[in-house]
């Protein structure tokens, strides 16, 4: 497995000039493909599932689980990678090793599964603030029993902790404390580990893991396309009031956001399912305003935000207070974005809600929108073209974090991607 080349480079997108009818290759789920390497890796099998479209984050996990976990371990801005390897390393005896990844990973919390596993008897360490990577960590058998984590904060460390309690020397018990995040996410988890042959049972307030053996089980069994990338392409339709084809496309999915057919209804687009996907079409009907708790998928929000904004609706979008701490502060990033088109969205209830009241002022400027090293701000911003041609979307290359061939699909759809700075010196 190869890591995918980032190229940092500024795309000028322009809108295709037929109506739109076009085949999105998505990638392959990455949530299920990291759970699944690390379920295979536990069970001292080699992954070997779909990698047909290699993104940064599965590549790098897929390159770290290669080899032993001693030394140095960076896991650039891979978050789901530091999370899960957090709580691999510390369960795994015999693992040495300082975890680290980039800048904004040193900045991204993850007390709350360091606190935990601590309890568990874990031997982790801070080598910098309290708190955050990176950690050094040696690896023993932990004990099991019953620990506590907070349900607000990412559900990575939930499905970390669960992924490893196969290794503990007891059944262990998770009580989650307060609102439950994103729980379709640990309800994956749990699961992919019952098809694994681990027990998994799941209550409001609790998740609890017997301490047995992973089974093996072709992943190919799990092989989904990514419903976080479809939600780009539900964005598309929309805003073109085309048609999109998806293959790969399950309406039965281990996959949380695959509720985004729901919520993209009331913005303007059907979905159909058949044999080999989903086929994606415009409707006029438009719901007035939208309103919408996204806690159990926040990774749809940028993507909604902006269709919702581009077609004139207002919104009032809760549940995202987690967006605070992903690549970027996605929702600061996306109330200074969406300012560049006029529109001044707000944050409300201390920053757990995103809302726009439909007002709008006047612009002088092409917009040029930053990405924030966040692959999901990049591709949430590409569609804006099909309103203002010709905006520019500054280091485009970041999708290659979960999906590479974004722009290469987006050319196929008709879209003009090219090089802003050698498209200005044509002109």
């Amino acid at each position: 497995v190869h890591r995918v080349q980032t190229i940092i480079m500024d795309y000028r997108i322009t809108p295709p000039e037929e109506i739109l009818e076009a085949t999105a290759s998505l990638p392959r789920s990455k949530s299920i493909i990291t759970r699944a390497m690390v379920m295979a890796a536990i069970a001292s099998k080699t992954y070997t599932g779909p990698l047909a479209e290699v993104c940064d984050d599965t590549a790098t996990l897929a390159g770290i689980l290669s080899r032993p976990l001693q030394g140095t371990i960076d896991v650039g801005p891979a978050g789901t990678a530091m999370r899960f390897l957090c709580a691999l390393c510390a369960a795994t005896e015999g693992a040495d090793c300082l975890l680290t990844g980039s800048e904004r990973m040193l900045r991204r919390p993850i007390g709350p599964l360091v606190e935990t596993l601590r309890s568990l008897g874990a031997d982790i360490a801070y080598e910098g603030a309290d708190g955050f990577p990176p950690l050094r960590i040696k690896g023993r058998r932990l004990t099991g029993g019953e620990a506590e984590i907070d349900g607000g904060t990412s559900s990575q460390f939930i499905s970390a902790l669960m992924m490893v309690a196969p290794l503990m020397s007891a059944p262990l018990k998770i009580r989650l404390l307060g609102d439950v995040s994103s729980r379709p996410y640990i309800a994956m988890t749990a699961e992919m580990m019952r098809r694994r042959g681990i027990d998994v049972e799941m209550d409001l307030d609790s998740v609890t893991v017997p301490d047995t053996p992973y089974r093996y089980r072709s992943p190919e069994d799990d092989d989904e396309a990514d419903w976080s990338a479809a939600a780009f392409w539900y964005e598309i339709a929309a805003l073109t009031a085309g048609w999109v084809t998806i293959p790969g496309l399950r309406q039965r999915s281990l996959q949380g956001d695959s509720a985004s057919a729901e919520l993209f209804e009331r913005l303007g687009v059907l979905t159909e399912y058949g044999d080999e996907g989903a086929e994606l079409s415009a409707t006029p009907d438009l719901y007035s305003r939208f309103d919408a708790d996204l806690s159990d998928m926040p990774d749809a929000v940028p993507a909604l935000a902006v269709t919702a904004a581009m077609a004139g609706i207002p919104f009032r979008i809760s549940g995202i207070g987690s967006l605070h701490d992903k690549e970027c502060d996605r929702i600061e990033a996306l109330i200074a974005e969406l300012a560049k088109l006029g529109m001044l969205a707000e944050t409300e209830e201390y920053g757990t809600v995103l809302s726009w009241d439909g007002s709008r002022r006047p612009i002088s400027e092409l917009p040029v929108f930053d990405t924030y090293g966040d692959h999901r701000m990049a591709m949430a911003l590409a569609p804006v073209a099909v309103f203002v041609p010709g905006i520019v979307i500054r280091d485009a290359g970041v999708v290659a974090k979960s999906y590479p061939g974004f722009w290469d699909d987006l050319r196929r759809a008709g879209f003009t991607v090219e090089d802003a700075e050698e498209a200005s010196a044509e002109e």
